[in-house]
């Protein structure tokens, strides 16, 4: 697998930790306790089942939470500063286990993860304005894109 197709994948999975939060930590998890992602010694624990189970509720819960009317927007800073962080954390991953740097897969993760933040936002905004479509229905359509996009990074190791 080349270099600049790893790099990629770290920055793309940093753009879904922007539309939302914790499902990339989840099938990064998930990815490395099934032996998908081969990751080095320093990030083991990311694929215990403990870490596996635990992500996995959390993005559950953020699945839900996301639909609520009191959410904050994911343009408040703490929710940009959880996104910067998760998405740097991924993207770290999965550079990793495709045998590049962890500083410019996190960097790259950090700058995907502001590209979904703002675009997805901007994105879901217009969609419900053009289609006249509830948020609630394009919403559940971008978890629809996060979890498969997710999966499908994680499952190209």
């Amino acid at each position: 697998m080349g270099a600049l197709y790893v790099l990629l994948l770290a920055f793309l999975i940093g753009f879904l930790a922007g539309l939302r939060s914790l499902t990339p930590p989840a099938a990064t998890s998930l990815a490395a306790h099934a032996d998908w992602l081969k990751l080095p010694h320093l990030l083991w624990w990311v694929g215990s089942l403990p870490a596996a189970i635990i992500f996995s509720l959390l993005a559950l819960f953020e699945l839900v939470n996301d639909k609520l009317p009191k959410t904050p927007s994911r343009t408040v800073p703490m929710q940009v500063t959880a996104r910067a962080i998760t998405g740097g954390f991924t993207g770290a991953c999965i550079a990793a286990a495709g045998a590049q740097g962890v500083v410019i897969g996190a960097l790259l993760g950090i700058a995907g993860a502001m590209a979904g933040t703002f675009g997805g936002y901007h994105a879901r905004r217009s969609l419900v304005k053009a289609t006249g479509t509830p948020d609630f229905v394009i919403a559940v359509v971008e978890d629809l894109v996060a979890i498969g996009g997710s999966l499908w990074v994680v499952s190209r190791f």
